[in-house]
């Protein structure tokens, strides 16, 4: 099978105003140790209006940005916001790797805490969540996990309102960004260290027969945010090889997209733009979010039912 080749494109630059530089951060000292990192973006997210809402970890900030590329910043706080979705009523909820599952109100920057432990017992580091169609919720625990020590978490909420905690993993070499497929009945869940993707078929009483989905290169790290497009297919962000990868629904490879000549630490991505037919990607270590246009449109998300 032939591998479509798609070349992004700069979308828009986190403005020089918007650099950190000089301060201490707990996050540099432990991730990038003696660099100077004045951000480091991912979690990117639509809002209904077209506006792309993204994280800057070390820092404690959420982005917004205009269809016109123009930047903002929507809330500033104290945490390590990872992952990031905006929901139906205009909410966003993030997955911080010091503080949860965060509930943020864009338009006060306010933050909740959603989830800051499972029944007592601290988390290891939240990184990446995703809403199924009816609101389940869906997020890993990554922290430190790799193939050294293979406990990596992935938990379930059930939108019944009773706000408990599934634990579906608990062996995931690094477990990070996640996504259901069409029908809500598989979770695919990228273990980073391993450089692969986890098939997580689901169940009410819980998974069964968890299975390799899709092999990615090897790498200084590996996959890491992922989505869906209409028809099924899988984009997985390579967060140290500068591409994206997308498979089908048989875990064939068919598609990249090359962003190389940008940056090489590409994160996390999302649909949006014309007709939801554009992905938009963050590329962390140029401060960049690259845009490609795709030949198939993306899966609609939670954030745009309701």
């Amino acid at each position: 099978m032939s591998v479509t080749e798609i070349r992004a494109e700069v979308f828009t630059t986190l403005p020089d105003a918007l650099h950190i530089s000089g301060r201490p951060s707990d996050w540099v000292d432990a991730n990038k140790p003696g660099g100077e990192v004045p951000s480091f973006l991912e979690g990117p997210s639509f809002d209904r209006d077209g506006n792309l809402f993204c994280v800057d970890i070390p820092w404690g900030r959420i982005f917004k940005i205009t269809p016109a590329g123009d930047w903002s910043v929507a809330a500033d706080y104290d945490g390590w916001p990872n992952g990031l979705r905006v929901l139906p009523d205009g909410s966003i909820q993030i997955a911080d790797y010091k503080r949860g599952i965060v509930v943020l109100d864009p338009e006060t920057g306010a933050t909740r805490d959603r989830f800051g432990s499972a029944r007592s017992e601290g988390f290891k580091g939240c990184n990446d969540l995703f809403f199924g169609a009816d609101g389940t919720l869906y997020f890993t625990d990554q922290g430190t996990t790799g193939l050294h020590d293979p406990t990596g978490r992935v938990y379930r909420v059930r939108p019944d309102g009773n706000e408990v905690l599934e634990r579906l993993i608990a062996n995931g070499p690094s477990p990070n960004g996640l996504v259901t497929s069409l029908e809500d009945k598989v979770l695919y869940v990228a273990m980073t260290r391993a450089a692969a993707v986890w098939r997580v078929p689901l169940y009410p009483e819980g998974p069964n027969k968890v299975g390799l989905f899709a092999r990615l290169p090897a790498g200084v790290i590996g996959p890491d945010g992922m989505a869906l497009d209409e028809r099924g297919n899988l984009y997985v962000c390579h967060a140290s090889r500068g591409r994206v990868y997308a498979f089908d629904e048989h875990g064939e490879e068919v598609l990249t997209v090359d962003c190389r000549h940008i940056g090489r630490t590409t994160t996390n991505l999302a649909f949006g733009g014309e007709n939801n037919s554009e992905l938009f990607i963050t590329v962390s270590d140029a401060g960049v979010i690259a845009r490609a246009k795709m030949p198939v449109p993306g899966r609609l998300m939670y954030s745009h039912t309701g």
